[in-house]
């Protein structure tokens, strides 16, 4: 008898529920004008954002150096992949004041080649939209391993190091710095690298688990900063691809 109680009261159940509430809006009167080409500038508006908008465009048309071609990125490797990981194993070196085995960057986080000619700070917002910050990964050999296996399926270039991509996608012969990599030696290696990545974007899921160590540097800084080097130097801005896939 408790249990046919308990289903009659389930089927009456919705029975005596309320309807389902619908919003009834009450709009105000259409009393705004069509944004377009034909509504006239605030005034007071625009004297207000001027002063901002003249900085705005003075920081990104300053000019940081020249490139004697473009700086573009492909499928692969690229000189642009090249470039940004080379200058961010660098970079990450300086900060720490030790030697940094690879500098990782992958085709999605570079969003615009480096123009021919001028590249100014706009170019480097271009590239680098993202406020990803340069930081260094410390790895067993097994993970660097995992790294090289995901690089070999799409070619793409690891700075300080080279490797021969199979028609399977494995990495083989891989050398770091020259020297013959062993996955089951004793050691760690280290990795400059954007926090994004090293966060597990782009499918870079091996290194989620390791605790990155800060720079403190945005990685669209040190790009820039790089750039600046060269022209304070005198030389081009410049990258090629050298044989790190083959």
């Amino acid at each position: 008898m408790a249990a046919l109680s308990l289903l009659a009261a389930v089927a009456l159940f919705p029975a005596c529920q309320r309807a389902t509430y619908v919003a009834k809006p009450h709009l105000a009167p259409v009393t705004a004008q069509l944004v377009g080409k034909d509504l006239a500038d605030d005034a007071s508006v625009a004297a207000t954002i001027a002063p901002y908008r003249q900085r705005v465009t003075e920081q990104m048309t300053a000019v940081l150096g020249t490139a004697p071609v473009a700086i573009t990125k492909n499928s692969g490797e690229s000189p642009l992949a090249n470039f940004v990981a080379d200058l961010q194993r660098s970079r990450a070196s300086r900060e720490t004041g030790q030697p940094i085995d690879l500098g990782v960057m992958t085709n999605g986080g570079l969003r615009a080649p480096l123009p021919a000619g001028s590249i100014t700070m706009g170019s480097v917002f271009e590239l680098m939209p993202f406020e990803n910050e340069l930081v260094i990964l410390d790895v067993s050999g097994a993970v660097v391993q995992q790294l090289f296996d995901y690089a070999a399926r799409v070619k793409m270039p690891v700075s300080g190091a080279t490797y021969v991509a199979s028609p399977e996608g494995k990495a083989t012969d891989i050398r770091i710095n020259g020297q013959q990599f062993n996955p089951a030696q004793d050691r760690m290696y280290t990795i400059a690298i954007s926090d994004y990545l090293a966060g597990g974007g782009d499918q870079l899921t091996f290194f989620k688990s390791i605790k990155p160590r800060s720079t403190g540097v945005l990685l669209r800084n040190a790009i820039a900063d790089h750039i600046r080097e060269l022209t304070a130097a005198g030389r081009p801005v410049e990258a090629k691809v050298d044989g790190r896939v083959k």
